[in-house]
């Protein structure tokens, strides 16, 4: 007979870490599966200048470690494992991995978003070869080289100002005339010498064979093409929620968010909730998914003992 949880969280990150300290605290003895990249996309981060109480910034991967250990003392199960399918049709729910099943009484979900890529010639191809998603990570790699940064908004401002720290140029690529990033994203880049902007402009292939050498782009009012010459690429245009193994299991928005009540982390299945970014299009900061991860451990707590 397969024990029952009370407490099983998908996923890890600022919600997963968060919801796993509150339901440990509650006496629940949570159970939490991390996924493929435990601690999600702060794990990618190098500079977390607005996390409160750490008046000196401090590096994602080191928040995520606090925040995982703080976990643990209180009881928690942590499992590096991927979910593989979800049940949530009768209760208790059925999670399984590629060799494990687990029943619990309640589930959290924290899968988080992952980097949208454009989808053009020689992206996936290059990608670990010049081509990324993370400024963070892969920066160092382009000291004293050009790259192009793709997107209008945060993120972009944000990596493209990282950027400059190694490559000699960063130039970004806006496909329309404005930015959609805030003010002060916009000025900082738009003050940093290093960074170039062209606006209406699309990306249309990376060239090179076993490094990027170049990305080919196109004027969409003049229709003018043109190459530029460039060691790296940049993907910067937002997120898309991990929500494969919940298709057809919790209603997911046009985007694949997942739908919840109003004010709540509450889903359509009463007993699962989620959290963090999975969940959130909107804010998608570390200190709102770890808000989110308290509500559903709270959520969680409250029906377990409406059910008692």
């Amino acid at each position: 007979m397969t024990d029952v949880h009370k407490v099983l969280i998908i996923g890890s990150g600022p919600a997963g870490y968060t919801a796993a300290i509150y339901s440990a605290r509650a006496d629940l003895a949570p159970t939490l599966i991390a996924g493929r990249e435990p601690g999600g996309q702060l794990m990618l981060t190098s500079d977390v200048e607005n996390w409160p109480g750490e008046p000196d910034g401090v590096l994602g991967p080191d928040l995520m470690e606090k925040l995982k250990k703080q976990a643990l003392r209180f009881g928690t199960e942590f499992l590096q494992d991927m979910v593989t399918e979800v049940d949530f049709s009768s209760q208790p729910f059925t999670v399984k991995t590629a060799d494990k099943e687990f029943k619990s009484e309640t589930v959290i979900i924290s899968t988080g978003a992952v980097a949208i890529w454009l989808g053009i010639p020689g992206e996936e191809r290059l990608q670990g070869k010049g081509v990324s998603a993370c400024a963070t990570c892969d920066g160092f790699f382009f000291r004293d080289k050009k790259v192009v940064v793709i997107g209008g908004g945060d993120s972009a401002m944000e990596e493209a100002t990282f950027l400059t720290k190694f490559a000699s140029e960063v130039i970004i690529l806006v496909r329309r005339d404005e930015l959609r990033a805030s003010k002060i994203m916009q000025k900082r880049a738009m003050d940093n010498e290093k960074i170039t902007i062209l606006w209406n402009t699309n990306a249309l292939e990376i060239l090179g064979e076993e490094k990027v050498e170049g990305v080919r782009v196109k004027n969409n009012k003049t229709g003018e093409e043109q190459t530029l010459e460039v060691d790296g690429y940049f993907a910067a245009i937002g997120h898309k929620p991990n929500t494969e193994i919940f298709k057809g299991q919790l209603e997911l928005d046009d985007k694949g968010y997942i739908k919840h009540a109003p004010d709540s982390t509450k889903t359509n299945i009463e007993g699962v909730f989620a959290s963090g970014d999975v969940m959130d299009p909107l804010y998608r900061q570390a200190v709102t998914a770890a808000g989110t991860g308290c509500m559903a451990a709270l959520e969680a707590e409250r029906y377990l003992a409406s059910k008692e």
